[in-house]
């Protein structure tokens, strides 16, 4: 008879604890609803003790969510069609109000995430979506974290991950671009060109000071067209050269007695005399 009571003790006890023991892991936290009325004592990781019918515990997982959110079209403030999509990293700060607050914090998060996504879409420009990100993740953060406050979320990080766009808009960035590269090698090719003339003035300024830098330009040149091994050297002659020998040379005077050649038969007509 002892025996047997003894033996139904333990059997209620055994399920007595079966129902009372719970376990929380390291990366949740447990919260108990008494009676419908939760508790303001959060159970930490380990062994949670229960009151048997009157407890009931909820795990309330704080790891960092990844949501992917689902890509959006939108028009940009340029009116531009693009369709982005993007990834929000979250996590619960606050068990009680993720638990009491919201229904379904996950899916509330990913709503109110799309929505601020369109948003950002609308309020950017096509090349703030392409060269800002970073800046519009900080807008988009502050937009979703705000409501989330009150759901007990905090919003670790929003990426945009891509920018999809028409190819129509594909083809004209490709020919913007390429006339902005053909437009930066005419601007250099022209810089090239005024910083050569600036060097040759100032290289005619030194030449004309000394008209010798001039001669032995000119037979630095002959030399290195002559290290081709060419069968033809065309030799430039200076017209400094020529204007110098033709103001040098002594001009011939004609004589009045030189006696004159006959057009006809080439007879020599004697000259005419003075007073004749």
């Amino acid at each position: 008879m002892v025996v047997e009571i003894l033996s139904a003790v333990a059997v209620a006890g055994g399920a007595w604890l079966a129902t009372s023991l719970r376990v929380v892991k390291q990366y949740e936290r447990g919260l108990v609803f008494r009676f419908g009325r939760v508790r303001p004592a959060i159970r930490e990781p380990g062994l949670a003790l229960l009151v048997p019918i009157a407890d009931r515990l909820q795990k309330v997982n704080m790891q960092i969510v990844t949501m992917p959110i689902p890509a959006q079209d939108g028009i940009t403030r340029d009116n531009v069609t693009v369709r982005v999509d993007a990834v929000v990293y979250f996590k619960v700060i606050d068990p009680v109000l993720a638990a009491v607050n919201v229904q379904d914090y996950r899916s509330a998060v990913g709503q109110v995430a799309q929505t601020s996504l369109r948003s950002i879409i609308g309020k950017s420009d096509l090349d703030d979506l392409l060269s800002n990100r970073e800046r519009l993740n900080e807008g988009l953060e502050l937009m979703i974290d705000s409501p989330a406050l009150d759901w007990g979320i905090h919003i670790d990080r929003v990426e945009i991950k891509d920018v999809a766009l028409p190819e129509s808009m594909k083809r004209s960035m490709s020919r913007q671009a390429e006339a902005e590269r053909e437009r930066r090698a005419r601007v250099i090719s022209a810089d090239g060109e005024l910083q050569a003339s600036h060097k040759l003035s100032q290289a005619a300024a030194t030449m004309a000071d000394t008209p010798a830098a001039l001669q032995l330009r000119l037979l630095e040149t002959v030399v290195q067209v002559s290290a081709e091994k060419n069968s033809t050297l065309v030799l430039p002659f200076p017209v400094e050269l020529l204007r110098f020998l033709d103001a040098n040379t002594p001009k011939r005077e004609t004589s009045s007695e030189e006696p004159e050649v006959s057009e006809g038969n080439g007879q020599v007509a004697p000259a005419p005399r003075e007073g004749s």
